[in-house]
């Protein structure tokens, strides 16, 4: 009998935000034990709710987007799009410039698949967002990983960066705001980025889907607004507009798009493949882009996501062997452990230990394409209710924990 097997493509791509650890916690919960859940940035299961008037458009809206649209999306979207590149200082998007997907997840493939040929690099950062690896694994690239410093806030080590790039170098990804970190990067840094990028011909993978959920006061700062050269923004609703679900998500093409001809000729070949992305979704783009007031009353002092990013920092804070980088935005941590004091050489066994010890579920630092077996993520979405009790078993399995040998 013939035996299928996966690719072997897949052999080198990871994506252990929904990996082996997920799996024994489906398991544990279809046995009826009661997990909590800290590994996924999805907002409605911890009781955030989309504005109502979202809602409200997208009833009203649907008879009126049954069809097709275009490939690349609503008009009326992408003019939207256009005006908020234009409100982050981003010159010269015009609405053949802007692509809308079925969240960032689908454009970030798609610019890949575009792209790169056998052989081909991109520079992506470590910690990563996991898909971005994947993706350029995928379309038959490599993906090189350079340091964030945790010492430096989790910002991008560019010494380390300019020692990765060689003639096969094609693009730098710059995750800003940072999942796993929760960093928000300088326009000091930004700006040396942007001159190794020009010096060296590096398109700019801009991923800046949390860009309008920063907190203390600090003002996010577009990478593409600094520069013009040939950059990709990639952007959305999920998170800031709470609608992970409804899967809306835009990318905009900007700076000296001639040298990219041929390269936004693919593009505009995969997104006709796809047809268009969801247009029931893609109606809420100029409403929402025109509702950026709504979630901001979550991010200062009082509001839910900053109260939960104070209360889960200061908590890691005070466990022993552990410590963390205080995140500005997003709502990620991305803690510390004294692998020395735990005595922890597997990073995802920390992780089912913890898992099938306390019932909480999290992710390990390797599945951000972290190499050393000493940090993990936590989502601080649940609600106090939630995470207290997890803080207080996550302390009582640190005051006795000690990895098997």
């Amino acid at each position: 009998m013939r035996v299928f097997k996966k690719s072997v493509k897949l052999d080198h791509v990871c994506y252990d935000i929904r990996g082996p650890v997920m799996d024994e916690a489906n398991r544990m919960t279809e046995a009826g034990e009661e997990i909590l859940r800290l590994n996924i940035g999805n907002p409605a299961p911890f009781g955030f709710r989309a504005p109502d008037a979202l809602v409200e458009r997208m009833s009203e809206m649907l008879t009126e987007t049954e069809g097709y649209s275009d490939s690349k999306g609503l008009r009326s979207a992408r003019e939207a799009i256009v005006d908020y590149d234009k409100s982050k200082g981003i010159d010269g998007v015009t609405v053949n410039d802007v692509y809308t997907g079925n969240g960032v997840s689908e454009l970030i493939t798609m610019t890949m698949q575009g792209l790169l040929d056998y052989g081909d690099e991109i520079l992506v950062p470590s910690p990563d967002y996991p898909l971005w690896t994947a993706s350029v694994t995928l379309s038959g690239g490599t993906a090189v990983h350079y340091i964030c410093d945790e010492a430096a806030g989790w910002y991008p080590d560019v010494e380390d960066i300019r020692r990765k790039i060689t003639p096969r170098t094609k693009g730098i990804v710059l995750i800003n705001p940072n999942n796993p970190t929760g960093a928000l990067y300088p326009k000091s840094l930004l700006l040396e980025i942007v001159r190794m990028a020009e010096e060296h011909d590096l398109i700019i993978f801009a991923d800046e889907i949390y860009d309008r959920l920063v907190m203390d006061g600090k003002k996010h700062v577009s990478i593409a607004s600094l520069t013009d050269h040939l950059c990709i923004t990639f952007n959305g609703l999920s998170k800031s507009h709470l609608i992970a679900g409804y899967r809306v998500g835009w990318m905009s093409v900007s700076g000296n798009k001639a040298q990219a001809s041929g390269y936004i000729e693919g593009l505009n070949l995969l997104s006709s493949m796809r047809l268009c992305s969801n247009v029931p979704a893609q109606s809420l783009i100029a409403p929402a882009l025109s509702m950026l007031e709504e979630t901001k009353a979550l991010l200062v002092p009082g509001g839910r996501v900053y109260e939960q990013r104070e209360y889960i920092y200061n908590k890691i804070c005070e466990i022993p062997g552990l410590s963390a980088v205080k995140p500005e935005a997003a709502f990620y941590i991305f803690p510390r452990m004294d692998i020395k004091e735990f005595n922890i050489h597997d990073d995802e066994r920390f992780a089912l230990d913890l898992l099938k010890q306390e019932k909480i579920l999290l992710t390990h630092g390797g599945g951000f394409h972290w190499e050393e077996p000493d940090h993990f993520r936590i989502v601080y979405l649940p609600d106090m209710e939630t995470l207290k009790p997890a803080m207080d078993k996550m302390a009582h399995f640190f005051s006795t924990y000690k990895q098997a040998d």
